[in-house]
């Protein structure tokens, strides 16, 4: 088993640029390119426990700010438990992390994120 604990320097900055993207977009009042970028920044930080997390606790700051208790509910079980998974290397592979997605559900990786992946030196992506 492998066990995941920090994200590679070659990876981070991809994810911290959807993380800002994120943020600029919520700014400029684009709810639905901040929701994109959240779950952009899930699929690159899913496989590390606090990148991970942190996706999550921002989508569930997300649901907050729009009211959307479905989001708040799938949250709350995700934050608690996706850096777990992560940590153990048991993640949905693609998965984008909001409550419109079961939580298991491993989806197709975007091209450009896989280009992320390859470029980064990141296997098993």
């Amino acid at each position: 088993m492998k066990v995941y604990t920090k994200i590679p320097d070659t990876l981070r900055p991809y994810f911290d640029k959807e993380i800002n993207a994120y943020r600029q977009a919520m700014q400029a009042g684009d709810l639905h390119q901040a929701w994109r970028h959240l779950e952009r920044a899930h699929v690159i930080g899913q496989a590390y426990p606090y990148q991970h997390s942190y996706a999550h606790w921002k989508m569930l700051q997300f649901g907050f700010r729009i009211k959307s208790v479905r989001e708040i509910i799938g949250q709350i079980p995700r934050l608690l438990v996706g850096g777990v998974k992560s940590f153990v290397g048991k993640i949905p592979v693609g998965n984008t992390g909001g409550a419109n997605i079961l939580p298991l559900k491993p989806l197709p990786i975007e091209a450009d994120i896989k280009e992320m992946f390859r470029a980064a030196g990141v296997a098993g992506r």
